[in-house]
């Protein structure tokens, strides 16, 4: 920066005047000798930070300049390996067909059908805009207030995207969370304030509309996250460039499709650190292995116990670790375990649907079970769409005569599916032609990755965003859960089947009314009499509470019991007495609806395991010596958790 001219002292010579023509350049000072200075006094803080003004403008020093190397470099590296990703992905998909249709979900015409609601009545959406606008003027006030001093910053959120202090602390982050906070709100509000469209309609809608404001939020954008913003300065930029390895990484994985990554699949196996359970397969056919696990007491119970997991997964969600692991549970409680686990079909088994299932698989595995344990009855487990099948298997032993079950456990099972929550919304005619072509495309059954998209868009905040955030934008590794591995191993499904249990069981409710047929059979499920005991989760967002409620009271004719447990779909269910954690309901009355059940509920802490124990050793008969899995009648064929599980989709 120039320096001004330093006016002579008042007495000093007049300079001779310059003479016209060029400006000359200025001379060198002639050298001087150097006099010895004493040592500089050393100023204070505040003088030293005023005495310069011109230092902001100074040019950084070498640790500086090493840094804003290190971070423009870094950030080059993270755009290049994006843009890399992302042309190898173009490439991959240019040989594919496009996709089936631009509007799978068929929200096109539900967000039509509210916004001309909206727009016949030009009231309410006046009043809906005058609400928004008050909205953002006490934002403004209160933001106001703030930057005057008279108000102290707002609590963090409770939000889990905002949990980090930044986004209360800064007022600027503070402004951009409350900002968006109101606007999506007052979205997600306005549509579902219309009142004269068709129920199904609107949730599509209101579905939709949650999913786009979820996206949009502020903490979904390196620019806009706090956080993240941390965690560039503070890596010089590296984190921003482990995000795009994982971003490149994950492309890669799905073949061109961002397939994100909810846990390190690296750190786990299964049968070496999951499923790990000492028992033995001791059937082996083309839809199904039978385990029996390692008996953990001298004595067990007469009556085994056998239980199906759903098709959809892999049943080790019941084995995990050694912890948290049901099957390794119910074996020291003196129960003979099997579990069927089931093939992960290919193009082969496309034509496979219920009256196989039935057939081939709950018949088959009940009758090896007992052949096996030497009983003459058993008592069974359907876990979500396994107990749907196990319900309608039921109904039509009931309609034979069969009386080989004697007991049966539904997990968050449904077989009334009128309120069977958002999986409602993708099973409309539209949806479903959508997934046969999607199916006839891949031979004959349904890609594991799909059924995958679909859940993990049913809470999408916690499957999509919060990983999103965490790979890509902070640039962290992928936590090593055993759950979310085993979210991730997902099972392919048969065409026949899928579309059977769309359309009969979500589409039209026909088990329920009684007009679902399965082994020739029309079955009814109030012809079921043996004792039931349903197990539902107050957070479950796959079969919700009031759905399993709905299913319970369809077995009008049966003994049900009911427990409601705390949590969601997986964690509501494996909820080992061990962890204390959650707690239970439970009321031996069965009412007309939900709440009236839950007014007169009785709240306990922690698992509902116990209490399932109890009721099912009432149901399983005396003691006898118990049974070693290789010296029962079928000859063991390998260890525990057997093959089937093992096939990756």
């Amino acid at each position: 920066m120039a320096k001004r001219p330093t006016p002579p002292p008042a007495d000093a010579a007049p300079r001779p005047p310059r003479k016209s023509g060029r400006p000359t350049s200025a001379k060198p000072p002639r050298p001087r000798a150097a006099k010895a200075a004493p040592p500089p006094e050393q100023p204070e803080p505040a003088a030293q930070a005023a005495a310069s003004p011109a230092d902001a403008f100074a040019f950084p020093g070498a640790d500086q300049r090493e840094m804003l190397e290190t971070l423009s470099m870094n950030l080059a590296k993270a755009a290049m390996t994006a843009q890399a990703a992302i042309a190898e992905a173009a490439l991959s998909q240019a040989d594919r067909p496009a996709a089936l249709s631009p509007d799978p979900f068929n929200v096109g015409p539900a967000m039509n059908s509210v916004m001309t609601s909206l727009a016949s009545r030009p009231d309410k959406l006046f009043a809906a805009q005058a609400d928004l606008f008050n909205r953002y003027m006490d934002l403004w006030a209160s933001t106001t207030r703030r930057a005057a001093g008279e108000e102290t910053p707002a609590a963090p959120s409770k939000d889990k995207r905002f949990k980090d202090p930044a986004w209360s602390e800064n007022p600027a982050f503070d402004v951009m969370r409350q900002s968006y906070l109101v606007t999506a709100d007052w979205m997600n509000g306005l549509v579902s304030s219309v009142e004269d469209v068709d129920p199904l309609t609107k949730r599509r809608a209101e579905f939709f509309t949650k999913l786009l404001t979820d996206a949009f939020s502020p903490s979904n954008f390196l620019a806009s996250n706090p956080a993240a913003l941390k965690a560039l300065a503070e890596t010089n930029g590296e984190s921003l460039v482990k995000g795009m390895q994982n971003f490149a990484a994950d492309m890669e994985r799905g073949a061109g499709k961002l397939k994100i990554s909810q846990a390190d699949y690296g750190k786990f196996e299964v049968g070496v650190n999951v499923a790990t359970a000492p028992g033995q397969v001791v059937w082996r056919d083309e839809l199904f292995e039978l385990i029996q696990f390692d008996p953990a007491t001298d004595k067990q119970r007469a009556t085994p116990l056998l239980i199906f997991p759903p098709w959809i997964n892999k049943f080790y969600i019941l084995d995990l670790q050694p912890g948290n692991s049901m099957i390794r549970w119910l074996s020291g409680q003196g129960f003979t375990v099997f579990v069927c686990s089931w093939v992960n079909p290919d193009v082969d088994k496309a034509g496979f649907g219920f009256d196989d299932y039935l057939e081939k698989g709950v018949y088959r595995a009940v009758e090896k079970a007992l052949e096996q344990s030497q009983a003459q009855h058993i008592n069974t487990v359907g876990y979500c769409i396994g107990g749907t099948l196990m319900g309608a298997a039921l109904a039509h032993m009931a309609a034979k005569g069969d009386k080989r079950v004697t007991a049966n456990t539904f997990f968050a099972a449904q077989h009334d599916f009128a309120e069977a929550g958002d999986l409602l919304l993708f099973t409309d005619e539209h949806w479903l032609n959508e997934i046969e072509q999607q199916m006839d495309a891949a031979g004959g059954v349904l890609p594991g990755a799909a059924m995958a998209e679909t859940f993990n868009a049913l809470r999408a905040n916690d499957l999509i965003w919060s990983f999103f955030v965490s790979n890509y934008l902070m640039g962290k590794d992928p936590p090593a859960f055993d759950l979310l591995f085993w979210n991730a191993d997902q099972t392919r499904m048969p065409r026949k089947l899928h579309m059977d249990y769309l359309r009969s069981m979500y589409g039209q409710n026909r088990l329920s009314r009684g007009e679902f047929t399965i082994g020739g059979l029309k079955v009814d499920l109030s012809k079921v009499t043996i004792p039931l005991y349903f197990q539902a989760s107050r957070e479950d967002h796959i079969a919700p509470m009031n759905s399993v409620y709905r299913s319970a009271r369809a077995f009008s004719g049966a003994d049900v019991t009911l427990t409601l447990a705390g949590s969601g779909h997986i964690a509501g269910v494996v909820n080992p007495p061990s962890a204390n954690k959650y707690q239970h309901w439970t009321n031996p009355a069965l009412p007309a609806t939900l709440g009236e059940w839950q007014a007169k509920a009785v709240e306990h802490p922690g698992s509902w395991w116990n209490h399932w124990a109890e009721w099912l050793h009432d149901k399983s008969g005396g003691w006898v010596p118990a049974r070693d899995p290789k010296k029962g009648p079928l000859a063991p064929i390998e260890p525990a958790p057997g093959s089937y599980v093992k096939v990756k989709s």
